[in-house]
């Protein structure tokens, strides 16, 4: 498990959720591209504190930040290779001082103008190979968090344009990754 420290270029955001995906998306720009998904535990950082005070004190989550980040990403051991993620996801269960997660993952994708081009009857397999060699695609880093509470945030990262300034938020950008992601908490 390792802490995330904000980053001082990471901008400030309108929730805790958005400043927290925006600092993994951060976190995960310095690690590079081509890189495993990575899957964090978003706690409460002041229960924490009260709580955990040794933990906190090695996240070096001193009290002299009390305030600056609500949410404190937690980065989980390593996404088992080969294993597909909605299938991972499936197995995840929660312990109550999580009170959210992320995900970080890169994916191809396609403009929408693209999508109509897919041919009809692909499987899987054959889909990701067709996207992999159509000239129009898209290397993407998504960050995509959820909360108990249903809240939901996504950022998205070009490839081509890898600078925090390029960032896209929303909290409906991702969708199926936001549903699977709370479903690990159902």
């Amino acid at each position: 498990m390792s802490n995330l420290s904000p980053s001082p270029g990471t901008p400030m955001a309108a929730t805790p959720l958005t400043r927290a995906v925006l600092e993994i998306d951060e976190y995960a720009s310095t690690l590079g591209w081509d890189k495993p998904a990575r899957l964090f535990a978003l706690v409460d950082t002041a229960r924490l504190r009260r709580q955990e005070p040794r933990l906190a004190g090695q996240l070096g989550l001193d009290q002299d930040d009390a305030g600056k980040s609500q949410l404190t990403p937690i980065e989980q051991d390593e996404v088992p290779a080969g294993t597909p993620l909605d299938k991972f996801l499936g197995t995840i269960a929660w312990p109550d001082a999580v009170v959210g997660c992320a995900l970080t993952v890169e994916r191809l994708m396609l403009p929408p103008s693209a999508e109509a081009s897919v041919p009809a009857g692909l499987n899987d397999k054959q889909l990701t190979k067709w996207v992999a060699a159509h000239p129009e695609r898209q290397e993407v880093r998504l960050t995509v968090g959820v909360l108990r509470d249903g809240s939901r945030e996504s950022a998205v990262r070009l490839r081509e344009k890898d600078s925090s300034s390029e960032v896209l938020t929303g909290a409906s950008l991702v969708p199926g990754l936001a549903d699977a992601l709370a479903a690990t908490f159902a």
